[in-house]
């Protein structure tokens, strides 16, 4: 009768016999360290196993100059949340609806549903005030938020044209709305590497129905797996198989880690595949997260205090609202708050908080206050935890998603009530606070019904480029090489594949975009 240790070990050598083979690219690995973008050999060690041959793909790196910067909290509400009834007052909405807009402003746009023949403009319900010392005006839905705009620099036109949910995600996480480009954090990871050595330099918490975009939302494209964001559960264990099953010893787990890296390495030399080394470095964060891990999630040293501040013990209201996600949305999405700040403190580069949907084409009186009162209280209190533990002024904290909804109510065909609104990527609105981005300020201008811009354009790649600039990275510089009709050839960041030349305003004007990548 075996051990559960000893049957291991003779599974372990039938599987161990096919781990770590692929086609070697030997031309590609020697380039980049020629060029020198590979970083130096790390000496660390991890148990009994030495560091990966070629490098660590999260080691720190130098930036091109002084970032302000150092990690990012993105809080993406997949969906397309209104901005005219949460962040762009226009009283004129409420004069004019149900009256019609001119043709000439629909004439070449495209709609996922509004019917153009017989759309008309939507009254908003929501009534807005001046908050801070700023004067910033905000919906009633938001009155935790509106405790923090001093703090919160608020894009009211922010714009782009892909008009459906995937691209429009893609667009607003890769610069394009295409599939097998890179993610903001994937670059951060890439170009900066992480301080945190027993976490992933990239996060991913979900909560809600899912976004339609899936892990496209958090790929690492073109680079390597090793920049790739790792989805973290909120509850159980943080990663799904990360525990070792009954009867594996730490002991055990760790010979195993040893031999496949010993393996790995033969492979590496043999073939020179740099994809290789982030297998390696996989297997060996793995390993320190099992440690790690669940102790991030364990809340129980939290205080009482921060727990109502972030209001994870909150009850879903009553009401019928079922594209949030099902039950328990309200503990979920303030758990996931309340788990990035302390990621953050960890020293994870960029967290990524996912909540969908709020796609609100029917029924938008009843659930954008279901979702705003799911986001409002955990947000502010994570913006006002950061800046209480010093953390604010070198974490960016962003508040967006793949763009906003029409000043015009959705007209369907078959649906006798106009109740919501449709996409809207003309004008939109998104925010930002502390890493270096001066709080207490609005961007941008719409027109009197929100359906298009007239002062100060933000495009999303404007958006882009000012986060890299925030984290010390030029976006025209940041790129990697990468095979190409069979030679190597550059491949860009979400940037630097621009042709305009970028307007650097951040250290003389204390306006928003520093970097600007599409002429005005």
């Amino acid at each position: 009768m075996r051990t559960p240790d000893e049957q291991s070990l003779i599974a372990r050598r039938q599987f161990l016999t096919s781990t770590a083979s692929g086609i070697g690219l030997l031309a590609l690995a020697s380039v980049l360290r020629d060029d020198g973008l590979l970083a130096a050999e790390s000496t660390g060690k991890k148990g009994g196993a030495s560091a990966a041959p070629g490098f660590d793909p999260l080691a720190m790196k130098a930036p091109h100059f002084a970032p302000r910067a150092q990690r990012c909290i993105c809080i993406f509400l997949e969906g397309g949340p209104s901005q005219v009834d949460l962040f762009d007052p226009k009283p004129e909405l409420n004069r004019l609806d149900g009256q019609r807009i001119p043709e000439s402003l629909t004439k070449n746009v495209r709609f996922a549903f509004i019917q153009k023949d017989t759309a008309t403009i939507m009254a908003s319900p929501r009534k807005f005030g001046p908050h801070g010392q700023c004067g910033m005006e905000l919906s009633d839905l938001l009155p935790h938020l509106s405790t923090c705009v001093d703090d919160i620099a608020l894009l009211r036109s922010v714009y782009h044209d892909t008009f459906n949910h995937h691209p429009g995600q893609l667009l607003m996480n890769t610069g394009v709305p295409r599939f097998g480009r890179p993610t903001m954090g994937a670059w951060l990871n890439y170009g900066l590497g992480t301080e945190c050595r027993d976490l992933p330099g990239y996060v991913v918490l979900n909560s809600g129905r899912g976004t339609s975009g899936g892990a496209s939302n958090w790929s690492s494209g073109f680079l390597s797996s090793a920049y790739a964001g790792v989805v973290f559960r909120n509850q159980g264990d943080p990663i799904l198989n990360l525990a070792n099953p009954p009867g594996i010893s730490a002991y055990l787990q760790g010979e195993t880690i040893d031999a496949v890296d010993r393996l790995n390495r033969k492979r590496f030399d043999a073939l020179g595949d740099a994809e290789i080394n982030s297998r390696i470095a996989a297997y060996e964060l793995a390993f320190r997260m099992q440690a790690s891990a669940p102790e991030l999630i364990d809340l129980s040293r939290e205080t009482q205090e921060t727990r109502e501040a972030y209001g994870v013990d909150r009850e879903d209201p009553n009401i019928k609202a079922d594209r949030a996600g099902g039950p328990g949305q309200y503990r979920a999405f303030a758990t996931n708050c309340l788990l990035a700040r302390r990621l953050i403190e960890r020293g994870v580069r960029f967290v990524n908080l996912y909540h969908a949907s709020w796609d609100h084409h029917t029924n938008l009186n009843v659930e954008l206050p279901f979702n705003a009162g799911m986001a409002d209280q955990p947000i502010a209190a994570l913006l006002k935890d950061l800046k209480q533990r010093g953390l604010l002024d070198e974490t960016l904290v962003i508040w967006c998603s793949e763009f906003g909804r029409t000043p015009l109510g959705e007209n369907r065909e078959g649906r006798p009530r106009v109740t919501g609104r449709d996409h809207h990527p003309f004008a939109f609105s998104m925010w930002m606070a502390g890493g270096g981005v001066k709080g207490g300020q609005v961007v941008g201008k719409t027109d009197d019904i929100g359906w298009g811009i007239v002062e100060d354009p933000v495009h999303v790649d404007d958006f882009h480029a000012t986060l890299l600039h925030l984290f010390g990275l030029d976006h025209l510089k940041l790129n990697v090489r990468k095979w190409r009709g069979g030679k190597m050839g550059l491949a860009p960041s979400i940037n630097s594949a621009s042709p305009f030349r970028p307007t650097l305003r951040l250290g003389a004007c204390p306006t928003f975009p520093p970097v600007r990548r599409r002429p005005t």
